[in-house]
């Protein structure tokens, strides 16, 4: 009996293994095939170059070089550690730091490793020559930003970085992955999407060691577009130039069109570090109080000081509250209620021409009370300011223009004269941008029109530029135009004219100087102008953080106008 039920037992075993094996190669061979294959088959991701950046002559910016990244294929722990061992004798790295950096970037079998990168061609042909005893170890050639010229115009074309979970939630369906590589501010950023290069790669064979066996397939990297600006290069070295050493901002534009030719804030950065993931550098910049990642040509916030005067003047003229006979008394005061609202000079009689000319405050208290705040406010808006001047960058700040409802509602408090008096001369809770008053004294440069700042020209060889360029006639009379325009050449040829240091230049030129009081430290220091005054090529504002005075400001223009005269630019 025992014998019996142990031969049935035996039976039953038998069938048992039967069935199974049956299920596991007949009904479920196929998955576990492929799963066979797959655990065989490696990808080794391959990057195409990043578009590169060029200016207005198609001059090289930002391109991409070659670089070599030593890629480990996941294997056996005992064959990796030979493999280390003999990357750490050619490579100069400690066989911790690899199996550190290999444990960092493991993410599944399949995928390879990245365990040093951007080494030399010397190196790389070095690992290729001894490849038989170092499994699993494969060279990828990839490109690296590069940029020829340093820090030089940082602020426009921003850096590369890993992508942060905010830009992944916004990205993700436009195919952006974690641990992407993307723009981080300036054109880097707000073109990204054409920039950016698509991913190709090798997928390869391997042993059950993980041992590499042959390629199975190969798939081209696709490099991003070109983006092209209406930068011109020589312009923005000599921007730099001339604020080297200063904290500030330049910008230059063509007043037809709109175009930027130079924008330029200082302190800059070097990109650079980004890719050389210099960490503790680029933490130094990011703790510094000098604030370098901040573009102060858009996005630094400013009371615009006596440089706003023209607004008040076009404001006074075209409602008819002033005419060109008009002259107040300055005797370095005016008393508005029970407060004196002081003159940085005592003038005497001033007409319009001269008001401008020698920055008379009295006389432009009295056309800002004429025509009152809200009228100011209106006539500001009409230039532009109180909002993004919308140019091809991102992070651009609206600035702020006040007026009595404003303040009535969100300070619960009354607007008073004396407020009125301070608006008038650009002070009080008037915010602007340089290239907000750039954009401004376009008006007065074009003769009229309000024009659209933009730095894009062409993308991966098409002219885009009719997409950005938008010129609005302004409707403002002739004359008012051409009498502003007589005393901001006057400001710089009258011997007393606040821009006089811009006088016998070689070149003519308007424009106006401003100091803007600054509750936090010494005032800041403006000129906006433009020349030749006879037919205008540039439009020019030079912003110092703590420059005292308008003055230094103009010393910065006069050395920039100077060094594009040596150069035959202007």
């Amino acid at each position: 009996m025992r014998i019996k039920l142990l031969h049935f037992f035996v039976i039953v075993l038998f069938v048992s293994l039967a069935v199974s094996l049956a299920n596991l190669t007949i009904f479920q061979g196929e998955k576990f095939r492929d799963l066979s294959n797959k655990n065989c088959i490696r990808l080794i991701p391959q990057e195409g170059a990043r578009g590169k950046i060029l200016d207005t002559n198609g001059e090289m910016i930002v391109g991409s070089s070659i670089s070599y990244d030593v890629v480990v294929l996941p294997q056996e722990r005992e064959a990796l550690e030979k493999t280390f061992s003999g990357l750490s004798v050619l490579l100069g790295v400690s066989t911790e730091e690899l199996w550190q950096k290999f444990r960092r970037g493991y993410s599944e079998p399949s995928v390879p490793v990245s365990v040093v990168k951007n080494i030399s061609l010397e190196k790389a042909v070095s690992i290729e020559e001894r490849k038989l005893d170092l499994d699993g170890v494969v060279i990828q050639s990839g490109a690296v930003r590069f940029y020829p010229y340093g820090a030089l115009a940082s602020h426009i074309l921003g850096y590369l970085s890993q992508i942060d979970r905010w830009r992944l939630t916004k990205l993700a369906d436009y195919g952006y992955k974690t641990k992407d590589i993307v723009g981080m501010g300036g054109i880097e950023e707000k073109y990204d999407y054409y920039l950016r290069q698509e991913g190709g790669g090798l997928s390869v064979e391997v042993d059950h060691q993980g041992r590499f066996s042959r390629v199975l397939g190969f798939r081209p990297a696709q490099s991003g577009k070109d983006v092209q600006l209406t930068l011109d290069l020589r312009i923005q070295k000599i921007t730099e130039i001339a604020l080297e050493g200063k904290t500030g901002a330049v910008v230059m534009m063509d007043p037809e069109s709109g175009e930027i030719l130079a924008m330029s804030s200082a302190p800059n950065f070097a990109p650079s570090l980004f890719v050389n993931k210099a960490n503790k550098s680029v933490s130094n910049l990011f703790a510094d109080p000098a604030s370098p990642f901040l573009n102060r040509a858009i996005t630094g916030l400013y009371p615009p000081g006596s440089v706003f005067k023209p607004v008040v003047a076009v404001a006074g003229l075209e409602t008819n509250k002033i005419n060109m006979v008009t002259t107040y008394n300055c005797p370095g005061f005016l008393a508005v209620g029970r407060r004196e609202f002081k003159c940085w000079d005592t003038h005497q009689n001033q007409n319009l021409l001269q008001a401008i000319a020698h920055s008379c405050d009295v006389f432009f208290y009295k056309t800002g009370l004429a025509v009152g705040a809200q009228g100011i406010h209106d006539y500001a808006l009409r230039f532009g300011l109180s909002r993004p001047t919308a140019i091809e960058l991102p992070y651009e700040e609206s600035g702020f223009i006040p007026n009595p409802i404003w303040k009535k509602i969100y300070k619960f408090q009354k607007w008073y004269d004396g407020d009125t008096a301070n608006f008038s001369i650009g002070q009080g809770e008037v915010l602007t941008t340089p290239l907000q008053i750039c954009r401004m004294m376009a008006v007065f440069a074009n003769r009229g029109k309000l024009v659209t700042p933009y730095l894009i020209k062409a993308i991966d060889g098409v002219d885009v530029s009719a997409n950005h360029r938008r010129i609005s006639p302004m409707a403002f009379k002739n004359s008012t135009i051409n009498n502003i325009n007589k005393g901001l050449r006057g400001a710089v040829s009258e011997e007393k004219g606040t821009a006089n240091v811009l006088a016998n230049l070689g070149v003519s030129v308007a424009g106006k100087t401003g100091t803007a009081q600054n509750p936090r430290g010494l005032s800041h220091g403006w000129f906006v102008g433009y020349a030749p005054y006879e037919k205008p090529r540039y439009v020019i504002c030079v912003l110092l953080e703590h420059g005292a005075h308008g003055y230094s400001a103009a010393v910065v223009a006069k050395r920039i106008f100077e060094l594009l005269m040596q150069q035959g630019l202007i």
